[in-house]
Order: structure tokens, then sequence, then C-alpha cells
């Protein structure tokens, strides 16, 4: 099926997406691929091409794995698409990427280099990690609640001082919650009185997106006052505010924000649609971000490019 967007953006996917087997069509396949995960080991230290392709699913699925290995996979589907759809690829004239994305989509934008991106993507997993560590926390996705309800359901879920509130508002229908285990706990019974489907548990360290998260902040603060971050060719669309942003002071201060802020990612498309792109292509592995556009906005064309 052919991609019919004459002004398409390109999306990147976050942590949930990882899965084994993530980028080993790109490395049978592209030569790109194969570079780009050398140069990852050389960062990493760790033969990271070895864990995409075979996992064990649980070490893949730990914070300071998953998220090295998205972005690495997406990098890699973006740079084998530039080669392989040059005429697509030279009319993509936006990117946005969902939490951990949005580091990919910087990259892709000419923001970051590899290394440096992948680099503060080490650190973020690690002090995201620890944070983690530190308190019993988790998401949950929620589906057939709006925000309205879904807020009233967490609410009505926490005790004391817990922490328990909206965190990835994905599309209609579908908004992550993200706090304390103890209070995820008592969220399917409130959730299914107020009309809910489905309650289901991310693969996720811990309360990403919420102030259980603040520690992470300052360390990515440092880190990315360490770092060059330029000014991107296209427009990078915050997960934080939903609006897009090119310049590097901003870009800067937003990704440290990310890690406590909601995920706005229905608002973002829905201002890039707005803003006249007429397609959107999901780079890297997975479809989860096909699936939340199909919700948005139905017959806005979509594709795909990492898995085959």
């Amino acid at each position: 099926m052919t991609f019919d967007a004459s002004k398409p953006a390109i999306l990147f996917p976050g942590q949930g997406a990882q899965a084994p087997g993530m980028g080993v069509w790109l490395c049978q396949n592209h030569s790109i691929a194969n570079e780009l995960f050398s140069r990852a080991e050389e960062v990493l230290g760790y033969d990271l091409k070895a864990l995409c392709a075979d996992g064990p699913a649980e070490k893949l699925n730990e914070t300071v794995h998953s998220q090295p290995a998205l972005f690495v996979v997406g990098v890699a589907a973006a740079r084998v698409y530039e080669q392989t759809q040059p005429e697509i690829a030279a009319r993509i004239a936006a990117t946005a990427g969902l939490s951990l994305g949005e580091y990919t989509s910087v990259c892709f934008a000419g923001g970051l280099s590899f290394e440096d991106g992948l680099r503060l993507v080490q650190k973020r997993g690690d002090a995201m990690q620890a944070c983690a560590d530190a308190v019993e926390s988790g998401m949950s996705s929620v589906l057939g609640l709006d925000l309205e309800k879904l807020t009233e359901v967490c609410e009505l879920s926490r005790e004391g001082d817990e922490i328990l509130q909206p965190a990835n508002l994905l599309c209609p229908g579908n908004i992550a919650v993200s706090g304390h285990l103890s209070a995820l706990g008592r969220i399917e019974p409130h959730a299914a009185a107020a009309g809910a489907m489905k309650v289901v548990p991310l693969s996720v360290a811990g309360a990403f997106h919420t102030p259980l998260m603040q520690d992470a902040v300052a360390a990515l603060t440092t880190a990315l006052s360490e770092v060059t971050i330029n000014a991107t060719r296209i427009p990078v669309y915050s997960n934080v505010d939903a609006k897009p942003h090119q310049e590097p002071d901003e870009i800067r201060d937003l990704l440290a924000k990310q890690v406590v802020n909601p995920v706005l990612w229905e608002a973002s498309i829905r201002q890039m649609i707005d803003d006249g792109f007429d397609g959107f292509l999901e780079a890297g592995t997975g479809r989860v971000l096909r699936g939340t556009i199909k919700r948005i906005a139905r017959k806005t064309p979509t594709d795909g490019f990492g898995d085959e």
C-alpha cells in the first residue's frame, strides 16, 4: 500500500513497544543498521544488538535497556527509510515521539548527534530506574474512559499521600495512569464501575510522568547541559505542551520536564493535523502509535517501517 501523504510527519515509539526480535530485519537487510548498533555498543559497553534480537524479554524490558534499544532501532529505521524511500522521506516536515521516543525525534531532526542522544537516553534510563527502585510504582492503560472520569477513578483509588494520575493521554478511550503500585492495585473495580472496558498493566519499571520521577529531573538537567543541542531542521512536537519547537534551549528545558509531566500525545497529533500534516509514519518497532492515530483521526493515512 502506498503511503499517500503530501506533508507527512514521522513518529517514534516509547517504552512498552520493545520486544525480542526488534531490529533484526533492519540488520539483516541494511548495513546502516549494523553500523548504528556497532556505534551503540561502543557507547553503552554491551552488545545491544544481541539483546534486541534474542532478549531475554525480562532484561530487554528493564528501563536501562529498553530505552537505548528503542532509540537505536528508531534511528536505524528512520535512516533506512531515508535510503529506501527518499522521495517520501524528503517530504517529512515534522516529528514527534512518545516519551522516550521524543529523544529519537530530536536526533532525527538534527538536534542531537547519535552518540550524544544515546548517552542521554542511557542516563535517562538510569535515572528513571533509580526512581523506580526507590518506591514500588508502575503504570496501567485504562481503556474506555475519558480524562474526566479517569481522573475521578484515580482519586477514588488513592489513599493517604499516594500518587496516581493520568500520565499518557494517548487517544480517545486509551489513557495510561501512573503511580504507586498500592493505588494501582485498587483501580480496577473503580474503573469498571465508571464504565472502563479494561485495565492493562504496562511493561515499565515505575511511575513515569509523575512527581515520583522528580529526582530524575536533576540528573537529566545536568546531562542535558553537558551535550550540544542544535536548532532542529524540522519542528519537534513536545510531549509537555503539544507544540512545535526547534530552538535548543526550549528543547533542552522540555526534555528535562518531560519525565514528570503527562504525555500530551493526543493533543500533539491533533495539533499536527491542524498544522497541515496529512500522514504519519511510525519508525522503529511495533504498531502502537498507528493505533492511536486511528482513534484520533481515522481517515489520516499511516504507515510503519522497521519490523519488515
